[in-house]
């Protein structure tokens, strides 16, 4: 009796082995992570650069890396009105930065570690607003700010940099306060304490990470909005964007001069966001922004 020897068919043939895929190694990921690194910073490099070049070696093509270095554009800033611009900002952004919060906390704890009926409206409602289009509530806030005597004045950008930040910071402190056990808050009534007690000993300094990198977050806004600043401010209430667009000139524009003006708007948030930047990262990965 003889056997026939069967081979398999494709279907049910072994499929082939794949080769392992290459990760990257350690060296390598330094070099992408250091490469995409200078892409992002490379703008600003440029324009610390440019800020203390003369406005001839800015315009030069292939551009000049090196030269002599002056500090005339930044004088000239200084000497063109800047600072008026920057008490300005300095005051609308500290103002309704503390406003913010001031407002965002309670409301943050209310539906977070209080939560009533309608919470989920309420922070439905808090979305909402964040989603109208600046520019198409610019006339009504124009003819409001001309009928209340608030255009041109300091007063009308503190109310609306409030109202544009409060949504956003309410929203991102609730997420905060949800981090905060529930045990803490348990044992501190049992041991008596009321609610403005609880908020300053037990929820405030598990929380306060997170309320500074709202508060960062909210200066940043505030500091460089322009379309508010410019629509409702004319001359006594300008901020530092606006002075920005006075570089531009229908002769062209002053790179140099441009570059120095920029460099100097930057600087307060850049010092702050550095100062800040360990509770940024700690705020942040309390669990806001995933």
């Amino acid at each position: 009796m003889t056997t026939v020897e069967t081979r398999p068919s494709a279907a049910t043939a072994a499929p082939p082995a794949r080769k392992p895929k290459r990760k990257l190694g350690p060296g390598a990921l330094t070099v992408v992570t250091w490469v995409i690194a200078i892409l992002f910073v490379f703008p600003l490099l440029w324009m610390i650069l440019t800020a203390f070049k003369q406005e001839a070696d800015a315009y030069t093509d292939p551009p000049k890396l090196f030269f002599s270095p002056t500090f005339d554009q930044i004088a000239n800033v200084l000497k063109g009105g800047f600072l008026p611009y920057v008490s300005n900002s300095a005051f609308v952004t500290v103002l309704s930065t503390l406003l913010v919060l001031l407002l965002g906390i309670p409301a943050a704890y209310a539906l977070s570690l209080a939560p009533v009926k309608k919470t989920s409206n309420a922070l439905g409602f808090f979305l909402s607003t964040k989603m109208l289009p600046i520019v198409a509530a610019i006339i009504p806030l124009y003819i409001i700010s001309q009928n209340t005597e608030l255009l041109d004045t300091v007063w009308a950008l503190v109310i609306l940099y409030t109202s544009m930040n409060l949504p956003l910071a309410i929203w991102m402190m609730r997420s905060f306060f949800l981090e905060v056990p529930h045990e803490m808050i348990e044992a501190g009534r049992i041991d008596g304490a009321n609610l403005p007690t609880l908020l300053r000993k037990i929820i405030m300094p598990v929380v306060a990470p997170g309320i500074a990198a709202t508060a960062l977050i909210c200066v940043i806004f505030s500091w460089t909005e322009f379309f508010y600043a410019v629509n409702l401010t004319a001359a006594r209430a300008g901020t530092v964007p606006v002075f920005l667009v006075g570089f531009i000139t229908s002769e062209g524009l002053y790179w140099a001069q441009l570059s120095a003006a920029a460099l100097l708007a930057s600087l307060p948030v850049m010092i702050v966001g550095w100062i800040a930047q360990n509770h940024l990262v700690r705020g942040l990965s309390m669990g806001a922004v995933k």
